[in-house]
């Protein structure tokens, strides 16, 4: 690509001898007032302008930003890099690799596909706590991880030796977000074009949303796709809008007794309670400097909690010294001071951007704080819990107040087989996690509740005897600064031991309970409760018999496990008594701040990092001793049940077929509010008499090989399979009803069935598919197999009350329209019950160049009556408008390199 210069930006900058070529802000009127975040999109348009694509125009715009407007110019952002995890980057490979097929079936060279940016997998969503408790769990979580997922491994193996520019993090190693932080990131990207070394803005985007954690760090990333991010590491643009951007000034330092989690959890229901979709956030003011790099980072995790596409933080002394902390060498630290103080990207408090809306938060005033029983927003204050928990244990229980207990209660008693007896009851912590990227990668939360493990052993308290707990290390250096801190003892002594290092409970890899306790859990419909250190608690997510889930810091996961109930009160009640018989309460154990750091700062040094990562990419033995097969093409398993060849591009040619209107076309699921990739994407385990599983024992795979969803994503038979399968799905065309079932109107009288199973009868009468939802539709992760699934299963359009960003990106992405009620109606105020048949008129205007605002939507009952709207079409830029007239982005890209592009 060459590039324009429209504004005489290149120039060079000479950091201790070494000069590197940068585009200059300051050659852009106006570029000294944007926030943090557009600047560095603005050097990403100076740097990639080519006349065609990316204008003078553009930057022009980006120049001119209206804060307060609203956004209404597309730009193309071309992101420094792309980083993976397994389960959403094997499809990312696998689809490259059929790519690579799919173009020698074009007459092209396979290996024209290839990363054109740095492209970073790291395997850590595949270890499941299966075994806990005990100091063999690590070791034997491993081996069973390898058991179940050798197919994919030596898959992704293949993967890093055929692909340019393309490296895996072996299983092991630490969470991806974390280990992006503290190792990948580079905050200022170096790189030799047309033999000049360039310097420029870290800037990447990921297959996972908490991509934004590295917000904390300087780096502007957010979560797409696996279909973006495809398309990015093959040189694509992502389309976006310039976003408004929300200033969130900081002041006042964090009091005792609160952590980062609870800062955390304040900031994402002030956001959330705001409205920040779409939109960047951007932290300023005095009180950034007192915000140490891990809280940054973890503030910046929770992006997709709160709904922006991004949580940024400046460049600052916080951010070099966390750089000097993990080791990165001298000459990038020179590199990034030199350069962010060049380019205005520095932060100075006492020189303002403008934003366009504004917030501001004192941290002083934060208060130990859980959030629950289904949403990350939904904050409670520590003091109130108990009164919350009696409030929201009616939505889940019908049980009677049997006991006096003030609330529903339900008391089973459990004899488990190793001679453990006692009595479970509604509210039962029966998961006590720490665990997820969100917290794991912080310091002062982690050796917080390794402190607060010391003073409840000292006083001789134990861990409730029912509750499955764990520690699920964001990367080994907290293992190292546990071990040099001397805790370890601690934390083990309450159960807490060691069980891999991945993502493990926050993304349903909890594994199962013990099967006394999972049967007395289901005869007896007990309402469990999960206590996890994560950013995500959705229903159904965290276990299959586990109603509640409550995110919380690290210390208060522990103090859970040691109430072993919901139904309890910190500040009134003991969680026990020491040897003298002397009531032992929460404030009697937390540990004093001050004692915090000073462990920090004698158990953490550079040295840790530097040798946990010199060898990041070599992997342990059984990664090295894995069968790797060769070749530009890969060398696809008929009987393989993980991986297999997708059908996106059978049949497909040179030029795309005109996009039709849609005609005849069945509701498939009629949804309400808040429904969530969770829902929609398979996730987590499942059983027998699933579709995904009847499909697992014909191919003769036993029922404790199932794996999880998670784990299979590379075979797309048993991921449709398992879309819209979510065991606390309600499809509104089923009365009291949970779970992947719908109605079937290709029989008589529409009888129940399951979701795949009437989309297969569906397209076998050739009779198209829609989705009815209501608002917030696809919030939650960046799932791909929510929109591939969606797309497979037959589903031509989502009429919706309003979208969050990824998931309607996503469905254009494959293929499939995103359409919008109009403003304040929604399927039930419009009468529709989602018994009609629809005819959807005017997509075929797309063929002509341009992009409708609306299109007609006609739905007739089955008494004849027709209900006509006109739905607002949801595709927001002209390169989205490319995407869809070709069928999805892969079919766009694969076009654009078979024809030279």
């Amino acid at each position: 690509m060459t590039t324009v210069d429209s504004f005489g930006a290149k120039d060079v900058l000479n950091v201790k001898g070494t000069e590197y070529e940068i585009f200059r802000l300051d050659a852009v009127k106006g570029s000294e007032r944007l926030p943090f975040s557009l600047k560095v999109l603005l050097e990403n348009l100076l740097r990639t302008e080519d006349g065609a694509n990316i204008t003078k125009e553009h930057i022009e715009a980006l120049g001119n930003w209206d804060p307060k407007a609203q956004p209404n110019t597309e730009i193309q952002f071309t992101p420094a890099r792309v980083i993976m995890q397994d389960f959403t980057g094997v499809p990312c490979i696998v689809d490259l690799a059929t790519m690579r097929e799919a173009i020698q079936d074009l007459g092209g060279d396979a290996k024209r596909v290839n990363p054109l940016a740095p492209a970073e997998l790291v395997i850590d969503h595949s270890v499941q706590i299966d075994k806990f408790g005990t100091e063999a769990a690590l070791e034997r979580n491993m081996e069973i991880e390898y058991e179940r997922n050798g197919e994919r491994y030596q898959f992704l193996r293949w993967g890093q030796t055929a692909f340019d520019d393309f490296k895996v993090v072996p299983p092991g190693t630490g969470i991806v977000h974390q280990v992006n932080i503290e190792y990948l990131a580079r905050t200022v990207m170096t790189r030799e074009v047309d033999g000049v070394l360039r310097a420029y803005p870290d800037t990447c985007v990921g297959t996972d949303s908490h991509t934004t954690m590295v917000n904390g760090l300087g780096v502007l990333g957010w979560g797409v796709g696996g279909i973006e991010a495809e398309a990015a590491m093959l040189g694509q643009p992502v389309s976006m809008l310039i976003p408004r951007v929300v200033g969130f000034k900081l002041s006042g330092e964090i009091p005792a007794g609160a952590t980062a989690t609870d800062v955390v959890l304040t900031i994402t229901e002030m956001l959330r309670q705001h409205g920040v979709v779409g939109k960047f956030v951007e932290f300023y003011g005095k009180g950034v400097s007192a915000v140490p790099l891990a809280n940054r980072a973890t503030i910046g995790n929770m992006s997709p909690e709160f709904g922006s596409t991004a949580a940024m933080f400046p460049i600052d002394e916080v951010t070099l010294d966390y750089l000097r902390l993990t080791g990165r060498p001298q000459e990038n630290i020179d590199l990034v001071e030199a350069y962010a103080k060049e380019q205005g990207l520095w932060h100075d408090p006492e020189n303002e951007a403008e934003y366009s809306e504004y917030l501001e938060l004192d941290l002083s005033t934060v208060v130990p704080s859980i959030a629950g029983p289904k949403r990350p927003q939904d904050r409670i204050e520590l003091t109130s819990a108990k009164d919350q928990f009696r409030k929201d244990i009616e939505n889940y229980s019908d049980g009677r107040d049997q006991a006096g207990k003030g609330r529903p209660s339900a008391a089973v008693d459990v004899k488990m087989e190793d001679g453990r007896e006692f009595t479970l009851d509604h509210g039962f912590v029966s998961i006590a996690s720490i665990t997820s990227c969100t917290n794991t990668s912080n310091p002062s939360v982690m050796l917080a509740a390794a402190l607060l493990a010391r003073n409840a052993v000292e006083k001789g308290l134990t861990s409730k005897p029912w509750v499955k707990t764990s520690v699920a290390p964001g990367s080994k250096v907290v293992t190292n600064y546990y071990e040099k801190s001397g805790l370890i003892p601690y934390l083990e002594k309450l159960g807490f031991f060691v069980v891999g290092y991945g993502c493990t409970t926050c993304i349903g890899n909890s594994g199962p309970l013990e099967p006394e306790i999972s049967k007395a859990v289901q005869d007896n419909d007990l309402t469990a409760v999960s206590v996890l250190s994560g950013n995500r608690n959705f229903e159904g997510r965290i276990n299959p018999d586990v109603k509640m889930n409550y995110l919380a810091s690290p210390p208060l996961v522990i103090a859970y496990a040691l109430a072993g109930t919901m139904d309890f009160d910190f500040e009134n009640e003991a969680l026990g008594q020491d040897k003298d018989g002397n009531d032992v309460f929460l404030k009697d154990i937390w540990p004093n701040p001050t004692e915090v750091e000073k462990v920090i700062s004698e158990s953490i040094d550079s040295e840790m990092f530097k040798s946990d990562y010199a060898s990041v990419f070599d992997g342990d033995e059984r990664w090295k001793s894995l069968d790797t097969p060769e070749g530009n093409t890969f060398e696809w398993d008929a009987e393989s049940t993980y991986v297999r060849k997708p059908p996106y591009f059978e049949g497909m040619g040179e030029k795309p077929e005109p996009v039709e209107d849609i005609d005849g076309a069945r509701v498939l699921l009629k949804l309400g509010d808040s429904v969530t990739t969770d829902h929609i994407s398979p996730a987590g385990s499942f059983k027998s008499d699933t579709p995904a599983g009847k499909y697992l024992l014909e191919n003769g795979v036993e029922r404790k090989d199932f794996n999880s969803y998670g784990s299979r994503r590379g075979n797309h038979e048993v991921m449709i399979r398992g879309t819209f399968a979510n065991i606390r799905l309600r499809n509104q065309l089923l009365d009291n009803v949970e779970g992947g079932f719908t109605r079937d109107f290709t029989q008589a009288e529409g009888p129940q069935s399951t979701v795949y199973d009437a989309a297969m009868n569906y397209k076998e009468q050739g009779t198209p598919l829609v989705v009815l939802a209501g608002a917030e539709y696809g919030s939650g992760s960046s799932r791909d197999w929510a929109a591939k699934g969606t797309a497979l299963l037959g589903v031509k359009a989502v009429i919706a009350v309003s979208y969050e960003r990824i998931h309607r990106s996503n469905l254009i992405g494959m293929g499939v329209l995103p359409l919008q009620f109009p403003e304040g109606e929604s399927a039930d105020s419009l009468g529709l019950t989602g018994t009609e048949t629809f005819k959807i008129e005017g997509i075929n205007e797309l063929n002509n160049g341009s992009t409708p605002k609306t299109v007609k939507v006609t739905a007739t009952g089955e008494d004849g009556k027709e209900t006509t709207f006109d739905a607002v079409v949801r595709i927001d830029t002209p390169g989205e408008a490319d995407y869809y007239r070709n069928g999805g982005i892969l079919q766009y890209v694969l076009r654009n390199i078979a024809a030279n592009k």
